[in-house]
């Protein structure tokens, strides 16, 4: 019974751990794009870390201190709304032509501010909202739920498949199989945390 109540607590870590990690390659992003000094597809991606780290830290405050209706609402936005979609924009910029990226920034980001907005307005029922658990489900407007994966699906699209093109790309140079074992990873450990929550 200690073994299994020990493992539930070190189980609570992890999404602080996750934020670590997010942070370390935060700041590799960063010095990268100031090393270059040019790649906005790097700037994306720092986003898309941060937001995805704001989001694994936010979860963690939830479940070793408890939630709240702006925590809830908090962690919705930063890990259903952005904890992929900056990612994938950053993938569009480095795989499509720079016209080719903007108009899909400009198509979708401001559906993206729309639903951040939503978020930010949508009533909370606070009886379905868990005392360390966050879940999209505390939300009134179920209708809301149902449109964030029009998000996810867009950047499941460009970053699980722009992975899994890289990687295939790659594999057919011997001499980077590395890389094409790290878009591989990557693929695999965008589509996770959709199988996880």
């Amino acid at each position: 019974m200690t073994i299994i109540v020990a493992c539930t607590s070190l189980v609570h870590y992890l999404p602080l751990a996750t934020t670590v990690v997010a942070t370390v390659f935060l700041a590799d992003l960063v010095r990268r794009y100031c090393t270059k000094g040019k790649g906005i597809h790097l700037l994306w991606w720092a986003g898309g870390v941060a937001t995805y780290g704001m989001g694994t830290a936010l979860e963690s405050v939830i479940t070793l201190w408890g939630n709240t209706v702006l925590l809830n609402k908090s962690w919705y936005v930063m890990g259903a709304l952005l904890g992929a979609y900056p990612l994938a924009q950053g993938t569009v910029y480095l795989l499509l032509r720079r016209r080719t990226a903007n108009l899909l920034t400009v198509t979708t980001l401001p559906f993206v501010f729309v639903m951040i907005g939503l978020v930010a307005l949508c009533p909370i029922d606070l009886e379905v909202l868990e005392p360390h658990r966050p879940s999209g489900k505390a939300l009134e407007w179920s209708w809301l739920r149902s449109l964030t994966p029009l998000i996810n699906g867009y950047a499941a699209l460009f970053l699980v498949g722009g992975a899994v093109f890289s990687s295939w790309r790659f594999a057919r140079d011997r001499t980077m199989l590395h890389r094409a074992v790290g878009n591989a990873l990557i693929a695999i450990g965008a589509i996770m945390p959709g199988h996880t929550k």
